[in-house]
């Protein structure tokens, strides 16, 4: 799935700016692709970018309009159906990662059949992926993995790339979420793939490429969640990961959603070189990501200091403190494998 920017991000009437993080999301991480906000009469988020029209959007040269809100259940609230037809009619393609099809709804279906726009399910892939074949590709992946869900992969993985690119490194943030393929224009919710295909979806998603160039690969779930090892097994195989970094949450007991304990930090690196073996047998772990945002300052500070000591890499808050340390590792590694 190849979305075009730039972008008209549509935030509806949402209640709260929880309830728009995957807009949210876009702009901090794309602000260059995202020339407004489309917001109806109520809506108590704001992604701080200028207020447009459909029409004054199409002036500007958007080319699609994301629905970047989300709501219980995943699905399109009726009283939107009328601004996503006014953008198609509009000539705007429109995208969406909620669990509703925009093609499932009449009127939407008619209008991007009539003007020929383009109708981007993210949560779902037209694209037809081969079973993975684990054959050793060209090019560096850095993959990264957590001891439980939303700890903050796919952030470490944005502000690798973000890093990269600023020292003229050759990097590529590669999606396998909803967000991420917002965020990138390109990717696949691997969750949303059939399971005999994760690997060779992960191998499409992150292909053969130059010797030194890096792909910076969205990790999902964890190993160790029992309702989401699976997708994260097969996504570890088709990553083919040179390096894999470390994520985790230091305040949580237990796992999201389930009464499973957090595996350690050397448990998760142990399992994921384990596994990892199958297709790079020069798998290594890079280092740690830690989300303190729940910590002082201090406290942080102290904590990543004793994880840098005790696994012999570097740890650090990519979106608190940077990820300078995480990039000069891989940098040692760059060309040797």
């Amino acid at each position: 799935m190849v979305i075009d920017p730039p972008y008209l991000i549509f935030l509806g009437d949402v209640p709260d700016a929880l309830a728009a993080k995957t807009g949210v999301g876009i702009v901090d991480w794309r602000p260059e692709w995202c020339i407004g906000q489309l917001r109806l009469e109520g809506c108590q988020a704001d992604a701080n970018i200028p207020d447009l029209s459909i029409e004054e959007a199409v002036a500007q040269g958007v080319k699609t309009m994301v629905v970047g809100s989300v709501n219980a259940g995943g699905v399109l609230p009726p009283h939107w159906i009328a601004s996503i037809v006014a953008a198609l009619d509009a000539g705007l393609n429109v995208a969406t990662g909620l669990h509703t099809r925009l093609a499932s709804i009449p009127e939407i279906r008619a209008a991007a059949e009539r003007g020929g726009a383009k109708l981007h399910d993210v949560r779902f892939s037209d694209q037809r992926f081969d079973t993975g074949k684990g054959t050793k590709r060209p090019g560096l992946r850095c993959l990264t993995v957590g001891t439980d869900c939303s700890v903050g992969k796919k952030y470490t993985a944005l502000a690798l790339e973000r890093e990269m690119r600023a020292r003229g490194m050759d990097a590529d943030f590669r999606a396998t979420g909803q967000t991420g393929v917002f965020i990138s224009g390109r990717g696949a919710a691997i969750d949303a793939v059939a399971a005999d295909f994760i690997s060779g979806a992960v191998e499409w998603i992150a292909p053969a490429d130059d010797p030194g160039h890096w792909d910076l690969v969205e990790g999902q779930g964890s190993l160790f969640h029992p309702s989401f090892a699976g997708v994260s097994l097969g996504l570890l195989h088709g990553a083919q990961a040179d390096a894999f970094v470390v994520c985790h949450e230091p305040t949580r007991t237990t796992m999201r959603g389930v009464k499973h304990g957090l595996p350690s930090i050397q448990e998760v690196i142990d399992m994921t070189i384990a596994c990892g073996k199958l297709t790079n047998p020069a798998i290594t772990c890079t280092g740690i990501a830690v989300n303190t945002q729940k910590l002082g300052e201090a406290e942080a500070k102290a904590l990543l200091e004793g994880l840098a000591s005790e696994y012999g890499v570097p740890a650090t808050d990519p979106i608190r403190f940077g990820v300078t340390a995480l990039v000069d590792r891989l940098e040692t590694i760059n060309g040797k494998v």
